[in-house]
């Protein structure tokens, strides 16, 4: 059960606003934009950049951040890197699983050149197996050929 004793129950408590009281935070909401924008246009310049700078450091602190000013020692903050810095340091050493993933793909690499070239072990069984199929099709034919003289001969005894 909650807390706070039976508030909320099913059918019980409920509040609707009435529409006289949503248009009369309609307008004032308007009003506010409104206002807003007519203080916008009539500032200078120069409050215009300190705004923005302003609004652009907020955005930047969003939730908690913007209102409490926290330094903590342990947050490393991340320094952006120019690009002299970047190829001073050179060639890097690849880790572990992106040799691995290198080394995988030049060993398929060589295994599909020495498969296309018939010389691995599957290519020899395809090769065997294509020649076995290629056999068996001849004989079929021939067999199909024959059947069919056998037929042309019957049937032109059969019309003399």
């Amino acid at each position: 059960m909650p807390r706070g004793g039976k508030k909320g129950h099913k059918g019980r408590g409920k509040q609707f606003s009435n529409p006289e009281e949503i248009d009369r935070q309609m307008r004032a909401q308007k009003e506010l934009e409104e206002s807003a924008g007519a203080e916008k246009g009539s500032s200078s310049d120069s409050e215009e950049e300190s705004s923005s700078d302003e609004e652009s450091e907020s955005k930047r602190r969003s939730g908690v951040e913007g209102l409490i000013e926290i330094e903590n020692p342990n947050r490393v903050s991340q320094k952006s890197k120019k690009v002299v810095e970047l190829e001073e340091s050179g060639p890097r050493e690849l880790s572990r699983r992106e040799r691995e993933e290198i080394e995988k793909q030049k060993s398929k690499e060589r295994y599909m050149k020495l498969h296309l070239e018939g010389k691995t072990e599957q290519a020899r069984a395809d090769l065997a197996r294509l020649a076995i199929i290629k056999k068996q099709r001849e004989e079929a034919a021939k067999k199909r050929d024959e059947l069919r003289k056998e037929k042309e001969a019957e049937e032109a005894k059969a019309k003399r």
